[in-house]
């Protein structure tokens, strides 16, 4: 086991080492959907095995047979992952069309039954559900990641431990998940309080410092069998060992396109900034987990509707705001990385709402939930495909 270790971190040490920074990696997670009831059917593997060339490349599996998830290759230059995005997007949402299935694109379904839902027939899925069972056939959730490449494995630890402190703010800017159960829940996020209150090892890491610290705490957990590989680690944000980038996980699936790409480029940017200040030796010490998770249970609770807390300055700040000072520490990065023009739609999504805002105002104004669901599925559909969809004699 020792000798093992050691050589899989000497691979793990010498991705970081050798990593470019500030490449992307863009993942999004969809609901695959009976488009006559909008419930959540098991489709997975039909797309998957009817895909084109490209589009089968990017696809995998998560947990249950009704989702996708579909990723841009790494790539180097935040304008030319979006286009993939986008690219994945209309790929995707044809081959549902032609199969006969909707995809929905939000954290959480709003009323599909999760003992209904089917595990996926994978190794590493079947391994899942055999360590958790209930915890892992209750999680029917939808997410965006970004990978971003970190050059250095002490540089992305520092990375990681700064980017903790703000993903209570892309949670509130990202949420997108109101629904679930059938239940209108008051809550902005139901993903989150679904998927990180309970998984083990998720939601806010503590503070590592260093690679050693964060090698240790891994040995560890495959030591004393707490973990057989380290993806079974489901932090909120985390090094990640396979692509050697920082990985943030904390938002919502998006409806829209310009949404993802809003939340992920403000990941970006933010993750710039920290690595100068890394580099400049002026990074200041981690935010406190008890703090940060105050902050996150008011994401998950209000969302955009209500206030995080400053906790250097002991005041409150409404969270849009607060997002608003985070995009103006990125706003320096924008025309080098390419995010200048996404995080000019964080103001939009400020302005106009986010998933959950929109979805609660629709209810509250008379809407069921699936009325709301079914408009955010066209929405997701009609902003997602950028070609005519051809019917069998060719006509739009």
């Amino acid at each position: 086991m020792g000798a093992d270790l050691d050589a899989y971190f000497a691979e793990v040490e010498a991705r970081f080492d050798t990593a470019e920074d500030f490449t992307v990696g863009l993942e999004e997670e969809f609901q695959i959907l009976c488009p006559d009831t909008l419930e959540l059917t098991s489709g997975f593997e039909e797309l998957r095995d009817t895909a084109g060339p490209r589009l089968a490349e990017r696809i995998s599996g998560e947990l249950i047979r009704s989702e996708i998830e579909v990723r841009t290759p790494r790539t180097a230059h935040f304008a030319e992952g979006a286009r993939e995005l986008l690219l994945n997007r209309d790929e995707l949402f044809h081959l549902a069309d032609v199969h006969g299935y909707a995809l929905g694109a939000t954290g959480t379904h709003p009323f599909s039954d999760w003992r209904d839902q089917e595990i996926i027939a994978t190794p590493h899925y079947r391994v899942v559900e055999e360590r958790l069972k209930y915890v892992a056939w209750r999680n029917n959730t939808w997410s965006v990641h970004v990978h971003i490449g970190i050059r250095g494995k002490d540089r992305a630890v520092a990375v990681c431990d700064g980017l903790r402190e703000y993903l209570p703010h892309l949670l509130a800017l990202s949420a997108n998940s109101p629904f679930i159960d059938g239940v209108w829940t008051q809550l902005h996020s139901a993903r989150t309080q679904t998927f990180v209150r309970m998984f083990p090892r998720c939601g806010v890491p503590d503070a590592f410092g260093d690679w050693a610290e964060h090698r240790r705490f891994y040995e560890t957990l495959v030591e004393t069998r707490c973990i057989e590989e380290f993806t079974q680690v489901w932090w909120s944000v985390r090094p990640h060992h396979r692509f050697g980038t920082v990985e943030v996980r904390i938002c919502d699936a998006q409806t829209e396109p310009w949404q993802t790409l809003a939340v992920m480029a403000l990941a970006v940017g933010l993750s710039a900034d920290l690595s100068r200040a890394y580099d400049e030796s002026r990074l200041p010490a981690p935010e406190r987990g008890r703090t940060i998770e105050e902050n996150l249970w008011r994401a998950i609770r209000f969302g955009l509707d209500g206030k995080l807390v400053d906790f250097a300055a002991r005041r409150e700040l409404p969270a849009a705001d607060a997002i608003r000072r985070l995009v103006e520490r990125a706003a320096p990065y924008g025309d080098d990385l390419g995010i200048a023009p996404h995080l000019a739609d964080v103001e939009r999504l400020l302005r106009e709402g986010n998933g959950a805002q929109r979805q609660t105002r629709a209810h509250l104004a008379g809407a069921s939930l699936k009325d709301v669901y079914c408009e955010t599925v066209a929405r997701a559909r009609a902003t997602s495909l950028r070609t005519p969809v051809k019917t069998q004699e060719g006509r739009s």
